[in-house]
């Protein structure tokens, strides 16, 4: 606070504590008049509002005032009011003065007065200093404690700028930290990328309730986090509605807009009775659109006139309906690729992108396997009232593989959580051992070969006659021509370079005190005349 500033304080007459005509006012405490009676608190100008019945009172305060305080300057400013207990009269009344008034805080500083006017006008007194409409700080003032001629009593300053409250702000930290634990089910991850991502999600699904878009391969958990983003919203009284979910690819036809929008009785064959719609079902809460992509361009049209207008036609209907909802969708597709080919509409897809978040796939985040699969056997123990633990070698055999390469997790969780089952299931004596951890891999290893691998042999889908050329190909040792094939394998699934590294080097890494994966596989490729941009255009 800048000692040369000039201080001004704005403050409503007190109609009853401020009163008083004859000589026995000074013998009583009055609030306004107590502000200028402190001897080490100078108020070099006071913003005085009142109305226009106490124009007497008001005109007597500023002459009381300059018999105490001639350094004070007392402007008396009229504020028209009908009903000074109606909030949104009172408000309104103070924000278009605020917005007229010729702030210079640069020269002087400004305390909002609140302990006279009508609990309605202190209220918004508060609300335009929190909203800095008034760029200053609170001020109370109460009596002394035993009451006597001339005593002002007490002023405390209330800085409504929370950062300056270390307890407030440490609140409001555990708070947050407390909703992304929520939004993980309290799993510890340890990715991240995926850590940083939900924080960030935490922080737009209490602040927004625009749409949000959720892209991710099948089984990356995106049902389960927009039903946690419900129910996190929902404790926060952010929402009164349900959460109505719906997986797009299931809608074909006539049914995807009467699924969708309702339709009246006798719109089309078989409507024998009206439907109300799942976007009316989501009123006041979330509708969770899941593969949006699939919806046909009809569908998105109508849907995009219900996301701007919360209104729509039920299918068959001449009236309009409203609903306010709240929209998260998601999709295993590329949206800008459907855009391009014409499949889906740009103006939907500007709609639905201001908020995108693009959830990792499990063998991107090998780190939370581990937390994970702990978390998965503890819901296992609740459902089936059996604890279940792995012994010490046949958890590091089973962390070691699903954490590795080899291990694709096409089904993302819906794997993992099915694996954990199995073994959870025939565990005896509630202990997974070595030999049930071979027999998972060995049925994982089979179901991801299946779906992924070529029966002639995996090696062939390699052709490094095309990368290196036939002379350097042949050259190549059976050895070193199998463990290129694997690590470009590898490559060409993954992301980028250093997300190939992460993969390949997952158990070494760990021993380093400095890991630079990117780097040990570009010095590898490079034995070969490989890059990575030449790796990724083939």
């Amino acid at each position: 606070m800048k000692t040369s500033q000039k201080t001004v304080v704005i403050g409503f007459l007190g109609t009853q504590l401020d009163s008083g005509q004859g000589a026995g006012r000074w013998e009583k405490w009055r609030p306004t008049i107590s502000l200028v009676q402190h001897e080490d608190t100078v108020i070099h100008r006071l913003e005085l509002l009142y109305t226009k019945p106490h124009l007497a009172l008001a005109q007597l305060m500023k002459a009381d005032i300059a018999n105490v305080s001639p350094e004070t300057t007392v402007n008396l400013v009229p504020i028209e009011l009908a009903d000074p207990w109606d909030f949104g009269e009172v408000y309104t009344a103070l924000y278009d003065w605020a917005k007229g008034y010729r702030f210079d805080a640069e020269r002087e500083r400004y305390w909002a007065h609140i302990t006279t006017g009508t609990h309605v006008a202190q209220i918004c007194m508060f609300l335009l200093v929190e909203s800095r409409q008034l760029p200053g700080v609170l001020l109370q003032s109460s009596p002394p404690r035993r009451q006597r001629a001339g005593e002002p009593g007490n002023i405390a300053l209330i800085d409504l700028d929370l950062s300056r409250y270390d307890g407030i702000a440490k609140r409001f930290h555990q708070d947050q930290s407390d909703a992304v634990a929520f939004l993980k089910s309290g799993i510890a991850t340890r990715n991240p990328r995926f850590n940083a991502l939900i924080a960030e999600i935490e922080r737009v699904a209490v602040r927004s309730k625009a749409p949000i878009l959720l892209v991710g391969p099948t089984g990356a958990g995106k049902s389960f986090l927009a039903r946690r983003m419900y129910e996190l919203k929902k404790a926060r009284h952010q929402l009164e509605g349900s959460f109505v979910e719906v997986n797009c690819a299931t809608l074909r036809g006539d049914g995807a807009a009467s699924a969708l929008f309702g339709h009246k009785k006798g719109a089309f064959t078989g409507a024998a009775t009206e439907r109300a719609g799942l976007l009316r079902t989501a009123d006041g809460g979330l509708l969770f659109l899941d593969e949006i992509g699939e919806l046909g361009l009809d569908e998105q049209a109508m849907l995009l006139k219900a996301i701007e207008e919360k209104r729509f036609f039920p299918m068959g209907s001449d009236r309009e309906v409203a609903s306010d909802f709240q929209l998260l969708a998601g999709t295993n597709r590329d949206l800008r690729a459907e855009v391009a080919a014409g499949r889906f509409r740009d103006d939907l897809f500007a709609r639905i992108n201001l908020w995108t978040y693009d959830l990792p796939s499990l063998a991107q985040r090998t780190e939370d396997i581990e937390p994970n699969t702990e978390h998965l056997l503890a819901l296992s123990a609740q459902d089936t009232g059996r604890a279940v633990r792995f012994n010490a070698e046949a958890k590091a055999r089973y962390l070691r593989f699903a954490q590795s390469a080899e291990a694709t997790w096409n089904g993302n969780f819906r794997d993992l959580s099915a694996s954990v089952t199995r073994l959870a299931t025939l565990a005896e004596g509630g202990r997974i051992g070595v030999d049930l951890v071979d027999a998972e891999i060995a049925r994982l290893r089979w179901l991801w070969k299946r779906q992924d691998e070529p029966s002639s042999g995996a090696e062939t889908d390699i052709d490094l006659h095309a990368l290196l050329g036939d002379e350097t190909a042949d050259a190549l040792d059976l050895f070193d021509r199998l463990q290129l094939q694997s690590v470009l394998r590898v490559c060409r699934s993954a992301k980028s370079l250093s997300d190939a590294g992460r993969q390949l080097f997952h158990v070494s890494r760990t021993q380093r005190s400095v890991v630079n994966d990117a780097d040990r596989l570009r010095k590898y490729l490079q034995k070969f005349g490989l890059g990575w941009e030449r790796i990724s255009e083939a």
